[in-house]
C-alpha cells in the first residue's frame, strides 16, 4: 500500500514550512518571515509510532490575489489537496482568525478529505485561550502547537496517524512480493503490467503521461502472491510543467521504488539507454533495491546474430554501477518473453534475501586476501579481522578492520566481486560497512 500523503496548507506565513522542516528532521523548505517564500510543493518522508507517511509542504493560499505567481502557488496547493489523504490546515494563533482563513476553510470543506485544524505559534500556555475563535471555521476541534518550540507536536502526530489505515489491514499485503515497474514515459510500463496480469488492468496509450498515479494490483503466480505497481513515467525535472499533476505523479513513482521488493527498469529498445534512464537506475541502486533491466519493444529492432550481445554491452557501459542487474529482452506488445519477467523477479528477490553464515563468509574473505593482498599506504597495511552479514535486502556486510582510511575503493570492489563469485547475489546491490577495531579487541 502506498504511503499516506499529508498536505500542509493555509494562507501565507502561518508557519507551515517551519513545521515541515521539524518533521523532516532537517531544513528542506526555505523559512522566511515573508509571505510567498514557499512556491512549490516540497515532499519528505516521515515516521511516527511505526506509521510511515509522506508530508507535503505547500505555498500559502491567497484566495483573492490575481498576482500570477500567487495564483500558481494556489494551484500547487490545490493539487496537493486533490491528491493527499489527510490535510493539515494551518492558521496563525498570534494573528487570530482572518477572512482569508475562512475562505481557505471553505475550499477544504469541499475536498471531503480529513482536515485537522492546527493553530500554530502558540508558544506559551497562556496563549492557548486564543484558539477558541477558530471554532467558527467549522473544521473541528483545533489543536494548538508551536512549530518552533515543538509544543504539542506529539498530540498532532497522534491525530494525523489516526486517519491512516489500521496496521492490521496492511499486514496481509506486506507478505506479497512488491514489484515496481518504472521508467521514462511511454516505454511500455502499462502494457507490460497488463500482459503480466493477463487483462487490461491499466489504461494504455501512445500519449506519454497517461498513467498519473502508482497503481497497485495483486495477483498470484504459481501459488505465490505478488503486487505489481504500475507507475507514471519519470521525466527530467526541467521537462515537467510547473502547474502539472505530473510533479505529484513523479513523487508517487519514486515512492513506489522506495516500497518495492524488486524494481523493473523498462528501457525503450529503439532509444537505448538515455541520461534519464541512468538517473532512474541510480535512484534504484541508492535505495538498495534488487533490479531487473527490461529492454522493451525488442520486436521493433532490426536484429542479427550479435545484436543482443552488443546491446547488453552498451547497457553495461552506460549503467556501470548496476552491473549486477540481469538484462532481459521482451515485447510487451506481442508478449515475446514476457513470461520470463516474473521468474526473473523471483530469482533476484531470492538472491537479495540470502543470508551467509559468518564462518563461510570469512572463509571466502580469507581466500580473497590470500589471492590479492590488502593495500598498504605509507607503510601501513589494511588488516581485515573478520566480516559478518548484518542484514538482507540488500545484503549488508560489516567489516572489522584496523583503519578505515586504508580501505581503497578498488579493493572494496574486488571483495564485492569475490563475494558475488562465491555466492551469486545476481540482481541485488551489496552494501559494505567498515568499522575500526584494534587487533586486541
Amino acid at each position: 500500500m502506498a504511503k499516506p500523503l499529508v498536505a500542509i496548507v493555509g494562507r501565507p506565513n502561518v508557519g507551515k514550512s517551519t513545521f515541515f522542516n521539524k518533521m523532516a528532521g532537517h531544513r528542506i523548505a526555505i523559512v522566511e518571515d515573508t509571505p510567498g517564500v514557499t512556491r512549490d510543493r516540497v515532499y519528505a518522508d516521515c515516521e511516527w509510532q511505526n506509521h510511515h507517511f509522506t508530508m507535503i509542504d505547500t505555498g500559502g493560499i491567497d484566495p483573492t490575489s490575481e498576482d500570477p505567481l500567487l495564483k500558481q502557488m494556489r494551484r500547487q496547493a490545490e493539487i496537493a489537496i486533490e491528491t493527499c489523504d489527510v490535510i493539515l490546515f494551518f492558521v496563525d494563533g498570534r494573528q487570530g482568525l482572518t477572512s482569508d482563513d475562512e475562505m481557505v476553510a471553505d475550499l477544504l470543506r469541499r475536498s471531503r478529505k480529513p482536515v485537522i485544524l492546527v493553530v500554530n505559534k502558540i508558544d506559551k500556555i497562556s496563549m492557548a485561550d486564543g484558539i477558541y475563535d477558530f471554532y467558527a471555521l467549522g473544521i473541528g476541534d483545533p489543536i494548538a502547537i508551536s512549530s518552533v518550540n515543538l509544543m504539542n507536536i506529539g498530540d498532532l502526530l497522534d491525530e494525523i496517524v489516526s486517519h491512516f489505515p489500521e496496521t492490521a489491514d496492511l499486514e496481509p499485503e506486506n507478505k506479497a512480493t512488491h514489484i515496481a515497474v518504472v521508467g521514462k514515459p511511454n516505454v511500455g510500463k502499462s502494457s507490460l503490467v497488463n500482459r503480466i496480469l493477463g487483462q487490461e488492468r491499466v489504461m494504455v496509450s501512445d500519449i506519454a503521461g497517461t498513467t498519473r498515479d502508482a497503481i497497485d494490483t495483486r495477483f498470484t503466480d504459481h501459488g505465490e502472491e505478488f503486487v505489481i505497481i504500475d507507475t507514471a513515467g519519470i521525466r527530467k525535472r526541467k521537462s515537467i510543467e510547473y502547474q502539472s499533476l505530473e510533479r505529484f505523479s513523479v513523487v508517487r513513482s519514486l515512492a513506489a521504488i522506495d516500497r518495492c521488493d524488486v524494481a523493473l527498469l523498462l528501457i525503450d529498445a529503439k532509444e537505448g539507454v538515455t541520461e534519464q534512464d541512468s538517473k532512474i537506475a541510480g535512484y534504484i541502486d541508492e535505495q538498495g533495491k534488487p533490479a531487473v533491466i527490461v529492454i522493451n519493444k525488442w520486436d521493433a529492432v532490426d536484429k542479427d546474430t550479435n545484436t543482443m550481445n552488443d546491446y547488453i554491452k552498451e547497457v553495461r557501459k552506460e549503467l556501470k554501477f548496476m552491473e549486477y542487474a540481469p538484462v532481459i529482452f521482451i515485447s510487451a506488445l506481442t508478449g515475446q518473453r514476457t513470461g520470463n519477467v516474473i521468474d526473473m523477479v523471483r530469482k533476484v528477490y531470492e538472491q537479495a534475501s540470502r543470508r551467509i553464515t559468518t564462518g563461510l563468509l570469512n572463509d571466502i574473505l580469507t581466500d580473497a586476501q590470500a589471492a590479492l593482498q590488502p593495500p598498504a599506504t605509507s607503510g601501513r597495511r589494511l588488516k581485515i579481522f573478520y566480516a559478518t552479514q548484518q542484514q538482507t535486502n540488500p545484503p549488508t556486510f560489516v567489516f572489522f578492520i584496523n583503519d578505515i582510511s586504508l580501505m581503497h575503493f578498488s579493493y572494496e570492489r574486488y571483495l564485492e566481486n569475490q563475494f558475488r563469485k562465491a555466492f551469486g547475489f545476481e540482481g541485488t546491490p551489496l552494501r559494505f560497512i567498515l568499522r575500526e577495531r584494534n587487533k586486541d579487541e
